[in-house]
């Protein structure tokens, strides 16, 4: 069954959502993500590869191989291939991105579907200060680097973590359920040196065990888009970064061939302005 007939049945059927039911409690998720730690899952890696057309130049590989299939996932690029960002806003991972304007009533549009900022965030206060920004939504597919930086040089002045029901981020299931509230989210607010304030949100997806963001000492801390902010284990996940204002976005982006659903691909580290 391909990806995208199993994503229907699963979301389209009665019985695929029973199915999906027990596929999205947090249970399955952690024994899969123990799974996919052991030794033996390390059997994938070579077949994962080869179905999604992945490069295995780019990235550093151990001398005996990765040890497992999450140690594969979670691979680091070669420090030649490492991003250089020169840009005050940039592409914060590899993925393919949709621009959106958020509107004065703070709902805007993913995937057909519309979400309210305030339910997204979870916190009004701060929903209201992105009313009137641009919204750049980045997914991740199988085949993409995992690992992201962050978006912009400035200080983090707060961060939160989002319980949820982890499900699949993947526009057909956007169709009929509210992803980014049943979804496990983490996020920070940035205090930008020249983009003003931003938030940088982790999404997390079906069979992501968890958003594995590095840990900070101080509440307040200064990062560069050099740094690397964490990294997602299995399953297609998203990134969203928010401005507190309307940005113009670089025209070499924007004049990209676009997938069959409107996306760009883009490249960590790329300039978004």
């Amino acid at each position: 069954m391909s990806s995208s007939l199993g994503l229907k049945f699963l979301y389209h059927t009665v019985p695929g959502r029973f199915i999906l039911k027990q596929l999205v409690k947090p249970s399955v998720s952690v024994r899969m993500g123990k799974f996919l730690s052991t030794g033996f899952s390390a059997r994938l890696v070579p077949g994962y590869v080869r179905k999604n057309g992945i490069d295995l130049n780019r990235y550093e590989v151990p001398a005996d191989g990765y040890a497992s299939f999450n140690d594969f996932f979670t691979r680091k690029l070669r420090l030649e291939n490492r991003p250089r960002p020169k840009s005050e806003l940039i592409a914060p991972c590899d993925g393919l991105l949709t621009v959106l304007d958020i509107d004065s009533e703070s709902n805007f549009l993913i995937k057909n579907s519309n979400y309210s900022l305030v339910r997204l965030l979870k916190d009004k206060e701060l929903a209201e200060k992105f009313s009137n920004g641009t919204a750049f939504i980045f997914r991740l597919t199988p085949s993409h680097y995992h690992r992201y930086n962050f978006c912009s040089n400035g200080t983090v002045s707060s961060q939160k973590t989002i319980s949820g029901k982890l499900h699949c981020v993947r526009p057909i299931a956007l169709e009929q359920l509210p992803v980014f509230i049943e979804n496990s989210r983490e996020y920070v607010t940035i205090e930008s040196v020249h983009s003003g304030k931003l938030v940088q949100m982790e999404v997390g997806a079906l069979f992501v065990g968890k958003i594995s963001n590095y840990e900070h000492n101080d509440m307040n801390y200064h990062v560069h888009t050099t740094d690397e902010k964490g990294y997602f284990e299995f399953g297609g996940s998203t990134i969203i970064v928010l401005t507190d204002h309307r940005v113009s976005v670089n025209d070499e982006i924007l004049k990209r061939k676009r997938n069959d659903e409107g996306e760009i691909p883009v490249t960590i580290g790329e300039s978004l302005i």
